[in-house]
């Protein structure tokens, strides 16, 4: 399988291994679309992580060379596909994060893009949106999701260049959240996905919705979708445990409902 989902107790693990660049066509698409579904479908999964099995790309983006051999209607069909698919993403009440530590390009990048956090190794590796350089658009939700992400005027530039960053860079513009030693990657990703695993991962969930739907809708739906979003939690285990809690002055016991 190019696309695999693993479990290690609460952590879900979406692998992506289709050598040598983990580059997608339909297939793996359809192969990702359901390992996004087992993740959400599994109860006892709170965080997942989205990383790649190759040392040298998280993913090289669409197959370019498929692309030269099907028909428009068949490459109408994956962009949608994977639309649906990474869109999905934003309406599951988990973080997904995205452990790059490798090249990053293109539909590879706007893999990242759709997970909620994206943390990545150091490296000489490049992360980028280059489809202008074929004649297209990031097509993948890359025009969409870079500029919520890093505001549309560096979105822009990165897209209308094709200009291609470091690690570093990325940091710095605002693509990842974090750069840290390449051999420590792994586990600075888990111990992160472990700690939010371990706490209020109902409010968790209810953050992550909050902010997707809002961004979507704008802000007064926003408001008003936080306002039910807040009253699910007052009313809920946890919300009731973490005031008391607060109260009393001591630690709360999460349970995730």
């Amino acid at each position: 399988m190019a696309v695999s989902f693993s479990t290690d107790e609460a952590i879900g693990q979406i692998t992506l291994d289709k050598p040598p660049a983990n580059s997608y066509d339909l297939a793996f698409i359809e192969e990702l679309a359901g390992a996004v579904r087992e993740a959400a479908d599994d109860d006892e999964v709170k965080v997942v992580v989205l990383r790649s099995a190759s040392e040298k790309f998280f993913s090289a983006g669409a197959d370019v060379k498929a692309f030269n051999e099907n028909t428009l209607e068949a490459n109408l069909e994956m962009i949608r596909v994977s639309h649906e698919t990474l869109s999905s993403i934003a309406r599951i009440p988990k973080i997904f994060i995205a452990e790059i530590n490798a090249h990053a390009l293109g539909g590879g990048l706007e893999i990242a893009l759709a997970c909620d956090l994206r943390f990545a190794g150091e490296g000489e590796y490049r992360l980028g949106t280059p489809e202008v350089t074929l004649g297209v658009l990031p097509g993948n939700g890359g025009t969409q999701r870079l500029p919520r992400l890093i505001g549309w005027s560096r979105a822009l530039d990165l897209m209308v260049t094709g200009r291609t960053v470091t690690p570093a860079e990325a940091l710095e513009l605002g693509i990842v959240n974090a750069v840290v030693p390449a051999d420590e990657l792994r586990e600075t990703t888990l111990e992160y996905a472990r700690g939010l695993a371990s706490g209020a991962t109902k409010a968790i969930a209810n953050i992550k919705l909050a902010v997707h739907e809002g961004l979507a809708a704008g802000l007064d739906a926003g408001l008003e979708r936080e306002r039910e979003l807040v009253d699910e939690l007052f009313r809920s285990e946890d919300g009731r445990e973490g005031i008391a809690a607060f109260a009393e002055k001591r630690k709360p016991v999460f349970s995730g409902s």
